[in-house]
């Protein structure tokens, strides 16, 4: 009898008594590029909220902001967001207004200057839908907040890429003291407390 015969016979009490059994061979974990940091291209993108204004609704916008994303298009799970926005660049195309914007009733944008959001986790969702979760920072008070929203895809040469996304959230401006409104005839109030936030993002690849 020839070893290859033998060769069941000998494996055979390891197998039928638990003796040891070759390994099986490791399986390399997943591979993602190096985040890239993409800084965000304010002139093709905006930052605005509505509010509820008696029965209607106002819009307005941030003009001055900046912010940088840091992701491999490839892994958005794994990403970060960081966004400063200048209080007093607050526009709604009426100056009277915009100033009270400004002032301790609303933003107290001289003791308050600035408007920040940084996130803490990205989460990703099939056909590019995708949530942020972080801290948005107003008049000082931080609360955590869900920017839900959708991955617009990436596009260019390598260097010189952009990435775009559209979120959006609604956040209770009193968890900010931004507490100001007024009473009107028949009851209710001027404005309303709930505000929408509506994000247009693209960034450009930083080399």
């Amino acid at each position: 009898m020839t070893v290859g015969t033998l060769a069941p016979f000998l494996l055979a009490p390891a197998l039928l008594f638990g003796g040891p059994t070759p390994a099986a061979a490791p399986v390399a974990p997943a591979r993602h590029a190096p985040p890239v940091t993409w800084q965000i291209d304010t002139d093709h993108s905006e930052v605005a909220f509505r509010i509820r204004h008696l029965v209607s609704r106002v819009r307005g916008r941030f003009t001055r902001w900046a912010g940088t994303i840091v992701a491999d298009p490839a892994n958005l799970a794994g990403g970060s967001v960081d966004v400063t926005i200048q209080a007093a660049s607050i526009n709604t195309d009426v100056e009277r207004r915009d100033n009270h914007l400004r002032s301790a009733d609303f933003f107290d944008a001289p003791n308050h200057p600035t408007i920040t959001f940084k996130s803490t986790r990205v989460e990703t969702l099939p056909g590019g839908a995708l949530k942020v979760f972080g801290n948005l920072t107003i008049r000082g008070t931080t609360k955590p907040v869900v920017l839900e929203g959708h991955y617009n895809g990436v596009g260019g040469v390598p260097g010189r890429r952009r990435i775009g996304f559209e979120a959006s959230t609604t956040v209770n401006r009193m968890d900010y003291s931004v507490t100001w409104n007024r009473a009107v005839e028949g009851g209710g109030a001027l404005l309303g407390d709930e505000v929408e936030i509506l994000l247009s993002v693209e960034a450009a690849e930083r080399p």
